[in-house]
């Protein structure tokens, strides 16, 4: 008959339960938002009776989990950017030329002396040398620095399309490269933004490739489109120079292979430095703001072994010389080498504040962004038109509920009631889940919360015509209950099966607010499973185990 055992009921009644408690933070959205912001700068170390305050809003022991609101609920940032790929280009062959130089030396004798020329396009690399009879030979030999591509797209290609032109060795990268380089290029820069955003804490960003290369940057809860650009804007690209001179005429111009940079915090002041660098921050595996020997904040960095085994040579063979530490083509600092720095570690010094030093460290830790970005497009959302999308939502979401439960409550009488009481736990259960896995609600969100609404009930109603059907076969009311669940769970399982792959397949394919949705409409179609078979039978069981009627009408 009607069986469930002990365990069962206990473990029913702890999900619900469940469901209350986590789901219980959302009610009071703006107080556990600022206490979870108060506790979060208190444990950075900054504590002050308003935060405290703040933190005593919502208490300690209880669960803190909300809900995250979408962009376009709670308002937030939205750029358009798009990412220079040829800057790479200049980058690679910039970086082959040590390498040539090295080759050709070694064959001195034969080739004479090796030089860079100078090229209109920075994508390109054109060697001179001394002996031009030798040119065959030293052509033959700069291309054993050619490579096959190792992408599924230029199997059977080289990385490097290398000829003659005149009495120039003209080195570029061949057009496969260049398409897998623009890839790899936007790879990292979604990745790196992405890491820069979670850095900082922000909840659920929307960061999408657009084309070949633009990306797509929303970020719910952050104040404005500027500074979203200064948190994700800035390349951060660190590097370590030679010093040639310093000079206060910011029009001098370098010799070959020399650049030159403005410093930072001495106004007027300009280093002339070798172009290629000795180290760069793609070597570096970790960054964080410290304080120096007087106190002042300072970052500290450590090298991976390649960059800390070159940046110990380097020390050890230049002692007493300034060495340039740049950070986007600005000079932070320029120390002189005092000794053998062999540990790969070092400290970035210079005029910061504490917040640009914490900046500075987010963003080295992070990496560099592999080329400038343009900004095509930014909007600042104001929250206001998120209150009302979210005032818009709860009143249509109070207005469904209100319908579907007068619905069951005048057709099915107290077994309709029943499943209203299971349809509030399922509520709860939703946003228990969201809460705890940290889901986005955007306004297609609150769609699929509706739309459960009115699903939910589907099963209860299968099961309660089954039960219409069992009475009248003048069976008691026990085994009409037995049956009408055990018979109806086919067609439960069928229709909800079928509708949840179809949420699995938008959250896999779709993106943004359609995610949304599919996240919303998928967790509905399982918690509204729950409820309607293990809920509702638990309350009608003990209903049941109460009363004993000897018959029944529904």
């Amino acid at each position: 008959m009607l069986q469930v055992s002990l365990w069962k009921r206990a473990l029913i009644i702890l999900i619900c339960l469940g469901a209350a408690v986590f789901a219980a933070p959302n009610l009071f959205y703006d107080q556990v938002e600022r206490h979870n912001d108060a506790v979060a700068t208190i444990e950075a170390g900054t504590s002050t009776p308003e935060l405290e305050a703040e933190r005593a809003l919502w208490p300690d022991w209880l669960p803190s989990d909300l809900v995250n609101l979408g962009l376009d609920l709670r308002g937030g940032a939205h750029l358009l950017a798009e990412v220079q790929v040829s800057d790479v280009y200049a980058d690679r062959i910039d970086a082959l030329w040590p390498e040539v130089r090295d080759l050709l030396r070694a064959e001195r004798s034969t080739v004479g002396g090796v030089r860079r020329m100078p090229s209109d396009d920075p994508g390109v690399l054109r060697i001179a040398i001394g002996n031009t009879d030798a040119l065959p030979q030293a052509l033959e030999t700069v291309r054993t620095l050619s490579q096959p591509m190792q992408t599924l797209t230029g199997i059977g290609q080289q990385d490097l399309d290398i000829h003659l032109d005149g009495n120039e060795i003209v080195v570029t990268l061949s057009e496969a490269e260049r398409l897998a380089t623009d890839d790899r290029t936007m790879r990292q820069s979604l990745e790196i933004i992405r890491r820069r955003v979670d850095e900082v804490g922000t909840r659920e960003p929307t960061i999408l490739r657009q084309g070949t290369d633009r990306i797509l940057i929303q970020v719910p809860g952050i104040g404005s489109a500027d500074e979203l650009k200064s948190l994700i804007g800035t390349t951060a690209r660190l590097t370590f120079h030679p010093v040639v001179r310093t000079t206060s005429n910011a029009n001098e111009a370098p010799g070959p292979r020399q650049v030159i940079y403005p410093s930072m915090d001495q106004q007027g002041v300009y280093y002339i430095l070798e172009q290629t660098p000795v180290v760069n921050g793609e070597q570096l595996t970790d960054a964080q703001p410290t304080f120096d020997q007087n106190g002042r904040p300072a970052v500290s960095f450590r090298f991976n072994p390649a960059g800390a085994r070159a940046f110990g040579l380097y020390t050890a063979e230049n002692i007493g010389s300034p060495f340039a530490i740049v950070l986007d083509n600005e000079v932070i600092s320029a120390p002189v080498i005092q000794s053998h720095i062999s540990g790969g570690s070092g400290i970035i010094t210079g005029r910061f504040t504490v917040e640009e030093s914490t900046n500075l460290s987010v963003l080295l830790r992070a990496g560099a962004l592999p080329a400038e970005m343009t900004f095509l497009e930014e909007r600042t959302i104001g929250p206001e038109l998120g209150q009302d999308s979210v005032d818009a939502g709860k009143t249509a979401a109070i207005v469904a509920m209100v319908a579907v439960l007068l619905y069951m409550g005048l057709s099915y009488g107290l077994f309709g009631w029943i499943a209203n009481v299971a349809l509030v736990f399922n509520i709860m259960m939703v946003f228990a889940v969201l809460s705890l896995i940290g889901g986005t609600l955007t306004l297609p969100g609150i769609a699929g919360i509706v739309l459960t609404i009115g699903m939910a009930v589907d099963a209860n109603v299968l099961i309660f015509e089954r039960i219409r059907e069992e009475l009248r076969t003048a069976r008691g009311p026990a085994r009409a209950i037995e049956l009408g669940y055990e018979k109806a769970m086919s067609a439960i399982l069928d229709a909800n099966i079928t509708t949840f792959i179809t949420a699995a397949i938008l959250f896999a394919l779709g993106s943004g607010p359609v995610r949304g949705f599919a996240i919303t409409l998928g967790l509905g179609i399982i918690t509204s499973v729950f409820s309607a078979i293990f809920v509702t039978r638990l309350i009608i069981i003990w209903w049941f185990e109460r009363r004993r009627p000897k018959t029944m009408s529904l």
